[in-house]
């Protein structure tokens, strides 16, 4: 293997950790950087890598979460483990969803939806989507907090704007999660877990974002920014290991095999998208601690303009 394809692998491994997490769509970014930057490999082989090397950045979760997502952890009591068992339970029912409808549709899905065009037009509907759905629940989150503190106040000095020294020492977003029913894992039901599970299923449109989907989904249904992305990172598990195990026999029925290069190829690329997944997953969380998902609504609107002014005025 020469170096080029060594450092395209690392190219790609590099945005898969990136993407997969931040809801922007990982297979949408993957599919654009093809057509600037092909790889050494056969055509199914470059089908299969999309999805196996996802495979990278879902073990930085089983890294991370070890502990919550064990339930032999011998640090946990009885009650412990129920609520872990619980926890794989709701992950499980989550799945449900995208595997009866993504399984039969996979070989449509994609023969049909990989274009430029739709990854563009996948990316701006749903980073309006992040948009409208956060600007609605700080409105609402602002307008319960003005009329606490105009309950709390004086008659005689009740004004308008009373809700707004409840926003000193905190973000609108920090309100705005303040706001939500689920404040937990712990607190997310089944019901609700189900609900997550069928958003999951719009990720089967490539640049919609599995990610992006799920955490809208959980917003939706009133979980906390920090909720619904750590319930997304758990539904990657199942989830990827189920796709990627799929396309791997699929690959390999199909009569191919894997050469030196693209063992290389993809295991550079699993190897780096874990490493990046570790740092983007704390990011992610340290950043939507303090802040809302809009400015990856902006992105996505951004990018999927560019798409398509590329595709129609260059290509």
């Amino acid at each position: 293997m020469n170096l080029i394809e060594m450092i395209k692998a690392a190219v790609y491994g590099i945005v898969e950790g990136v993407t997969e997490w931040l809801p922007v769509s990982s297979t949408g970014h993957l599919l654009l950087l093809d057509q600037f930057m092909k790889l050494d490999v056969s055509e199914a082989f470059w089908n299969t890598f999309l999805v196996v090397i996802q495979l990278g950045a879902i073990l930085a979760v089983v890294v991370l979460y070890f502990r919550e997502l064990n339930p032999f952890s011998p640090s946990k009591g009885a009650e412990g483990r129920h609520a872990t068992w619980g926890l794989w339970g709701k992950i499980v029912v989550a799945c449900i969803p995208a595997a009866v409808i993504g399984l039969p549709l996979d070989n449509w899905m994609e023969e049909h939806l990989s274009s430029p065009f739709v990854i563009a037009a996948a990316l701006i509907v749903y980073g309006v989507a992040f948009i409208v759905i956060e600007n609605v629940r700080e409105r609402k989150a602002i307008a319960i907090a003005e009329e606490r503190a105009h309950a709390h106040a004086p008659r005689h000095m009740r004004t308008a704007g009373d809700g707004g020294e409840l926003l000193v020492g905190q973000t609108v977003a920090e309100l705005a999660d303040e706001d939500q029913p689920i404040q937990s894992i712990a607190e997310l039901d089944m019901k609700r877990a189900v609900g997550i599970g069928c958003f999951q299923v719009l990720s089967l449109v490539p640049g919609t974002s599995r990610s992006g989907s799920t955490i809208i989904g959980g917003l939706l249904l009133g979980c906390t920014r920090k909720v619904a992305a750590e319930f997304t990172f758990y539904l990657a598990i199942p989830v990827m290991l189920g796709a990627s195990g799929l396309r791997l026999v699929k690959f390999f029925l199909g009569g191919n095999a894997i050469t030196a290069t693209e063992g290389w190829v993809l295991a550079i690329g699993c190897a780096v998208a874990f490493a990046v997944s570790i740092v983007v997953i704390k990011f992610l969380l340290d950043f939507i601690r303090r802040h809302d998902f809009k400015p990856f609504g902006w992105y996505r609107i951004v990018l999927g303009v560019v798409v398509i002014a590329y595709f129609l005025l260059v290509r």
